[in-house]
């Protein structure tokens, strides 16, 4: 007999100092501001988002750290600007002249207006993967901006003048397991009966982190039997795709196509997740495809921005799937890197079903790259 898949609506717990702590810092980032970022082994930096620096903002950053600033990028970007081998870790970059704002669009950005020659003289060093400087590009990416940031050290015990004690202080540790940490307090917090075309009998769930966070969505078509694996389909959000019909890529015919085919199985559950452009945010989608149109496959593209070629994590998928009662699965999918994730964190995959559909003349390249480059099979 048939269990109804049910999950009650629950006031959302308050968030562990952690959360809170990382979303103030992403927030101050965000709108142009400084952070102060400490690592175990008590060294401290003065932190902002390199996309985000001007003339002024870099002056107040100067002045913190007695007058030294750096540009801590990811080892992808450093590799694509010829500054260090693929691969490798955060690195620090140094001008003995100093930087401008210029100079840092030039080195963190690739669509910058006023990309031009690098400055002259560049020193460049490794950053210890968990050391403060690290942390800071960590924060960057984290805050769906470009992954690099200005960054100043702090002197002896990292204190600040007493006019600048409002700045918000975050550990390393904060930062590295932030993802983890929101995804672990999801809980479900609104549910309605939300009638599809082709799915009547669907309701939706939404998730949310208790830091207040981005919501996850939990789309349930049917009765699904949690006895049985689930016929599911996770989906990362694309604004292009799925809203727009955007040609460049496949995602809003797997999106509608998913809807469909659990409809005609007789249930199942898709989970929308807030990943968007593969985890690097619209703004930063936006521009690999600027750099796509130059030339750039869709994994290059993210690597010239300074990102891996995919950023997204299925922990949350994970926890959603549990709080919803299903521990297997059948999983809709080309891509055999969710069949491991999802085993990673305790969810049987019964069942791979393949989920192909035909290109158009926009978007054969980009599938053909995910086939041969990031063994989709289709």
């Amino acid at each position: 007999m048939t269990r109804p898949l049910t999950v009650a609506p629950e006031p959302v717990p308050p968030p562990p100092p952690t959360l809170q702590a990382i979303d103030r810092a992403l927030a101050e980032l965000r709108r142009g501001g400084t952070v102060i970022v400490c690592d175990a082994a008590g060294h401290a930096v003065a932190a902002q988002a390199a996309e985000a620096a001007t003339p002024e903002t870099m002056a107040r950053l100067e002045a913190l750290g007695g007058g030294t600033l750096a540009l801590a990028v990811t080892g992808r970007r450093a590799a694509v600007l010829g500054l260090a081998e693929p691969g490798g870790a955060v690195v620090v970059v140094k001008v003995p002249s100093g930087f401008d704002a210029a100079a840092v669009r030039r080195l963190a950005d690739p669509c910058a207006a006023d990309a031009g020659d690098l400055p002259a003289g560049l020193v460049v060093a490794a950053a210890e993967a968990d050391s403060a400087v690290t942390g800071a590009v960590a924060l960057a990416k984290l805050a769906r901006l470009l992954p690099a940031a200005v960054v100043t050290r702090l002197t002896g015990d990292g204190r600040l003048p007493a006019e600048r004690q409002d700045l918000f202080r975050v550990t390393v540790a904060e930062v590295l397991s932030y993802q983890q940490t929101a995804a672990r307090t999801l809980r479900p917090v609104s549910e309605a009966q939300v009638p599809l075309a082709g799915a009547p009998q669907t309701r939706i769930v939404a998730f949310r982190p208790s830091d207040g966070g981005v919501e996850h969505l939990a789309i349930i078509i049917g009765e699904p039997d949690r006895d049985r694996p689930v016929l599911t389909r996770l989906h990362s959000e694309c604004f292009t795709g799925d809203l727009l019909g955007s040609l460049r890529c496949d995602c809003g015919d797997q999106l509608r196509g998913a809807i469909s085919e659990i409809a005609q199985d007789g249930s199942g559950v898709l989970l929308y997740l807030a990943q968007e452009g593969r985890g690097i945010g619209l703004v930063n989608k936006l521009r690999a495809y600027r750099l796509q149109d130059l030339g750039f496959d869709t994994l290059d593209a993210n690597e010239q921005l300074g990102f891996d070629d995919d950023e997204r994590i299925y922990l949350p998928a994970a926890e959603m799937l549990r709080q919803l009662g299903i521990a297997r699965v059948r999983l809709l999918t080309n891509n055999p890197q969710k069949v491991e994730a999802l085993a990673r964190h305790d969810i049987e995959v019964s069942e791979r079903v393949p989920h192909v559909f035909p290109a158009n003349d926009h978007n054969e390249y980009y599938l053909r790259t995910k086939a041969v480059r990031s063994g989709h099979l289709f």
